[in-house]
Formats: structure tokens, sequence, C-alpha cells
């Protein structure tokens, strides 16, 4: 089956800025819903927030502001507005970031200021804390993955192992620590996994993959990436002798550091452009050795499932 041209592709979002991205999650509608998902499971419906109700006057007016409790990368101050706007029901609420997203921060660091309505300002609070600390956290573990391969050429990516119903979020968090992004979802790349190539021998691996491809171009889908997951190095070799333009990236699925050198130079030594991406059993005790390999990218699902929230907190002034 001969492809007619190279299939169209998506914007790849690690061009975009940091600013740009937030501004593309906000648009599609999660971040709104998500926020508000948040807000509605603590006040309830109808809305109440009893302590704070029976404590302020409804016009009683206080100043706070938001601060680290320990050294960091803060992430998740773009989606303030949200925030705010989320319990704007409530009362007025002035507020002002004092850092970016991305910023290195150490303890006491003041990341945001906020000025008004009392009731407002303390049913927002743990909300917005628990969502700047958690998205921080991630931010703060990626750039230490980061901080391990900055002397390769290799790309620290994150993985769909995110929180349920907060993935916008966390993938916008590890932008901020300085990884990459990887597939939003299923919607927007290919990822062909070893369930999905159940059945098919090494040997008929690159027709199948040149079948999926020929699918891809008569459905005129427009796609991100196409990528391969390949466990042996016979099976990177039928993947890299696959036509041109085909696949964009092979995972190399849970190699070893000599299989993974080796892979290397397979596709350094083929006409293959297709990048190359470890993952598997990544930590920060040997990712450093995974990038001297000299793959392109290793993906991480640690980033965010194993990250813990940074210490953040909200104090009055």
């Amino acid at each position: 089956m001969e492809r007619t041209d190279t299939p169209a592709k998506q914007q790849d979002l690690n061009t975009l800025t940091l600013p740009e991205f937030a501004e593309l999650l906000r648009q599609s509608g999660y971040t709104r819903r998500l926020i508000e998902l948040a807000r509605d499971e603590d006040l309830g419906e109808p809305a109440h927030d009893w302590t704070g109700e029976l404590m302020f006057a409804s016009d009683d007016q206080s100043s706070v502001q938001m601060r680290s409790r320990e050294p960091g990368v803060v992430a998740g101050l773009a989606f303030l507005k949200e925030l705010v706007d989320a319990f704007d029901g409530m009362g007025e609420i002035l507020w002002a970031a004092k850092v970016n997203d991305g910023d290195r921060v150490e303890p006491g660091t003041v990341l945001a200021e906020f000025s008004g309505n009392a009731r407002a300002l303390v049913a927002l609070e743990r909300t917005m804390l628990n969502l700047i600390s958690r998205l921080s956290g991630i931010a703060a573990r990626t750039n230490q993955f980061v901080q391990l391969v900055e002397t390769t050429n290799a790309k620290i990516c994150d993985t769909r192992k995110t929180t349920p119903g907060l993935r916008a979020f966390e993938k916008y968090a590890v932008r901020c620590g300085g990884g990459t992004t990887h597939r939003m979802g299923l919607y927007d790349a290919v990822l062909i996994k070893d369930n999905h190539l159940a059945g098919v021998s090494c040997e008929n691996l690159a027709t199948k993959i040149e079948a999926v491809a020929y699918k891809i171009d008569n459905e005129a889908t427009k796609l991100w990436f196409v990528q391969v997951e390949v466990d042996t190095l016979d099976q990177l070799k039928q993947v890299l002798g696959a036509k041109a333009g085909v696949v964009d990236i092979v995972l190399l699925d849970n190699m070893t550091i000599e299989e993974l050198s080796q892979a290397v130079a397979m596709r350094d030594g083929s006409e293959s452009r297709v990048l190359l991406e470890a993952s598997g059993g990544v930590s920060k005790a040997t990712v450093s050795a995974i990038a001297r390999t000299g793959v392109d990218r290793i993906s991480v699902g640690g980033l965010t499932h194993q990250a813990q929230s940074l210490d953040i907190g909200l104090d009055s002034v």
C-alpha cells in the first residue's frame, strides 16, 4: 500500500510558551470545569462555608499573602484568575501574582497577594492551595529530573499517568518544571503499544505499522505524531525498516543501558530519523545513565504520580 504523502500534523505543544500553553488549556474549558468542581465539592449545594459565615460579617475585609514554605518551582499561577472568579459570588477579591510560573522559590517567597471580602478569601483558600501546591510539587520534581540530564540532549517527557480529571493542569506543571509534553490524551496522537500488537509477529511489524499509516492518510486524521513501542532490538530493526515518515518516535520499553546504547547505534546507522524514547523504571538514580546512551526522550510517569505537593500557605498581613 503506497503512501501518497506525509500525514498532516497537529501543532507541537512544546513550541508554545507557558502563557500560550495555559491559554490553550483555558480555551478547552477543562480548567474552568475542574476548578468549579473543586469549589463545589468543598462548598456543597447550596454553597456554604459555615465557619467563615459565622466568624466574619458579610462586609469584613482581609488581606493575605500566598507564601512558599519550602524551596521548589512554582506552577499554577496562570490559573489564579479562574480560581478567584469561581468564588466571586461570595464577594470581591483583588489579587496580584508576585512571581511567574516556572520560577524557583525559597521558603518565605511571596507568590501572590490577595485582598477583599474576608468570607470569600477563606472559602477560596483550600481549593486554591490544593491546586497550586500540587502543581508546584510536580514542577519541582520535574525540574529535578531535568537537571539530572542537562548535560545531554535528552528531553524529560510526561505520560498519561496523571490524576483523573487533573491532566491539563498536571501537564502544564511538567512544562513549568522544564519538562516536555507527551500526547495530551488518546485523541491527539497514535502510540501503538504491546497490547495493540498482540498476535503480530516481529517479521510483520513494519507491514502492520504501514497499514496503520495508510488508514491515517485515508481518514485525513490530523495527529501530533505516530509512535511505536518495542521491547526488543529485533522489533526495533523492523520499525527502522518501515517507510520514511510512517513513524515519528520509537518507545524503547524497559531496555537495559546496554540495549538502549545499541538501539541508538542502530538508529544512527540506518536511514531512519525517528526519535528514540526510553521508558520504564526511570528514577532519579537511573535517568542520567539513560540519557547518556544518546536517546532523544525519556518518559517518566513518576513526574506526576509520585510527586509530593509543595508546602504553600496563606498568611494574613
